[in-house]
Order: C-alpha cells, then sequence, then structure tokens
C-alpha cells in the first residue's frame, strides 16, 4: 500500500489513512498535547486531517488550531479536511437540528473553519449530510466562490447517495474529489446500494467513518460472533488485533476507501497503519461479512 494517495484524477494527495479529530474535546488533551499528537501521527505518515464545524459542540476546530497555533509550519505538512451543512442546539439561534447549505452559510463556515484553524486554506470541504432543501445551484455558487479565492482547494461530499452525488456533480464546473460514507461490517449498505459503485466509476476514493461502529462493534455482546470470526482471521493472517482485520475489510473493497480513525492514542493508530499491508482473501471477506450480518449470500 502507498504511503500516500491521490483520492481522485483531479483531487488532493491523501494519506491511506485519515486522523478523525471529532473526539478531540473528550481526549482531555491541552494545546501542546495535541501539538505532540498531531507530529507523532505525521511522522507515521497520517498526515490527512477530518474535521467538522459542528465537532465538539463547535470546539473541536478551534483546539486543534490552538494547538497547530504553537508550531505553523506544521500546517504545510497536512492535509486539512472540514465539513459544513448540519446545525446544531449546541447554538442557541438553532431551536432544533437541522440541515443549512445555503450559499450565505456554506461561505460563514468557511471563513469560521479558517479562523479556527489558523490556516488560509482548507484542502477538502464538504457537505456533512443530504439536506433536502438543497439547491444544487447555490451550493455551487459558494464552492465555485471558495474554489476562485483559494480558500478551499479541493471540495466533496458525505453520506451522499449517487443519485445527489451526480446532482450536485452537474452544477460545478470542477469534479468532486470524494464521498465520504459509514463503512464497517456493521453498516455494510454502501457496497450494495451503487454509493461505492459509483467512487469506482469515477475513479473516487471514499473516505470511510465509523469503521469500528463507533466501538460497538468490540462492546456490544450481540456482535459477540463476529469477534470471534475476527479473532480467527486475525490468526490466519498474521495480524496483531481485531481491529487490524477489520481495517484491512475495508481496505479489500476495490473502491480503495480511506479508513477515518477516531482514535486519541498513538498506539492504536500505529496498529491501524498495519493492516495497510495485511492480506485478506475473498473468502476470508465474506466470513467476516456473513459473521456481521448473520446469513450467507442468496
Amino acid at each position: 500500500m502507498d504511503s500516500r494517495c491521490q483520492i481522485s484524477p483531479q483531487g488532493p494527495e491523501f494519506s491511506p489513512l485519515i486522523a478523525g479529530y471529532w473526539r478531540l474535546m473528550e481526549w482531555g488533551m491541552r494545546p501542546q498535547d495535541v501539538l505532540a499528537f498531531i507530529e507523532q501521527h505525521s511522522e507515521l505518515g497520517i498526515t490527512t486531517v477530518d474535521h467538522a464545524d459542528i465537532y465538539g459542540d463547535y470546539q473541536c476546530e478551534a483546539a486543534f488550531g490552538e494547538a497547530l497555533r504553537l508550531k505553523p509550519s506544521l500546517r504545510e505538512k497536512l492535509e486539512l479536511v472540514s465539513k459544513c451543512g448540519i446545525a446544531t442546539t449546541a447554538k442557541p439561534e438553532h431551536v432544533l437540528g437541522h440541515y443549512l447549505t445555503d450559499r450565505a452559510h456554506i461561505l460563514a463556515s468557511a471563513e469560521q473553519s479558517l479562523k479556527n484553524l489558523h490556516t488560509d486554506y482548507l484542502d477538502l470541504l464538504l457537505i456533512h449530510r443530504p439536506d433536502p432543501l438543497m439547491d444544487a445551484d447555490e451550493v455551487a455558487e459558494a464552492f465555485t466562490a471558495l474554489h476562485s479565492s483559494g480558500k478551499v482547494r479541493h471540495f466533496g461530499v458525505s453520506n451522499f447517495t449517487p443519485a445527489q452525488f451526480s446532482l450536485l456533480q452537474s452544477r460545478l464546473p470542477f469534479t468532486l474529489a470524494t464521498n465520504q460514507v459509514e463503512i464497517s461490517p456493521l453498516n455494510q449498505t454502501v457496497t450494495l446500494d451503487g454509493t461505492l459503485d459509483q467512487c469506482q466509476q469515477l475513479r473516487i476514493r471514499p473516505m470511510a467513518w465509523s469503521c469500528l461502529g463507533g466501538g460497538r462493534l468490540f462492546t456490544e455482546p450481540r456482535y459477540q460472533a463476529l469477534r470471534d470470526e475476527l479473532e480467527a482471521i486475525a490468526g490466519e493472517i498474521g495480524a496483531q488485533s481485531p481491529e487490524q482485520v477489520v481495517y484491512a475489510w475495508i481496505l479489500r473493497l476495490p473502491s480503495r476507501p480511506l479508513p477515518i480513525l477516531g482514535t486519541g492514542k498513538i498506539e492504536r493508530m500505529r496498529d491501524a497503519w498495519a493492516a495497510l499491508s495485511l492480506p485478506l482473501s475473498r473468502q476470508q471477506w465474506f466470513r467476516i461479512r456473513k459473521a456481521a450480518l448473520g446469513y450467507d449470500v442468496p
């Protein structure tokens, strides 16, 4: 597995694994601790960082930015990803959670992300969730303005269906770089609903979130059969942990997803990195599928 990869024909070059910071406020790190962690996973080869405006009740980006401010030169070694388009009640002006993809919000959110992260550009900006009130022309206007100003270099979406992806793409003068979607043995929907097929068709590498099911895969009794199968296959392929086998299962998909690691522990990142070189046969892949779903193929 290459240590760098271009995620789409006209897209950015990312690391094959991505550091996810959505739980940063739960890690209890001081800015200098965050800086040390960034340096550690960057040295490992994980230089792409995933954020969203709403993470940590709108606090994660600023906390990450405070760490970057301690060593501004580190910015050029990173690829910063952020997302916008969700409004949560963490802000008092939002009386309920809703989606927000109008032009003004996208521009304002991107500007705030730049300020929070102490940078003058984002490598990639995604629309976080499909919005039933999304006006594709309006989103395209915002994306084009941010691209022309140099404030955002590439654009994509998250959790979009193939039809939603195609709609937005039809309005843009440049190609969308990725679709960030949930992929794990616990949620295999995108493996058969056309989402990953579209990525293959367009030669786009999806970003995979919640690869471990938010930790449920290793904590909930109902997934014991899956854990047993992961342990068995770990022994067969020389993996050091069941987590490595899960990442190998995702990496085996022909759309070649980039798994997002939602951990603040460098040891678990090193463990995940080793999965990049693990072989997984077709039958082993389907054994994991069956153990997760509880049934064989039709």
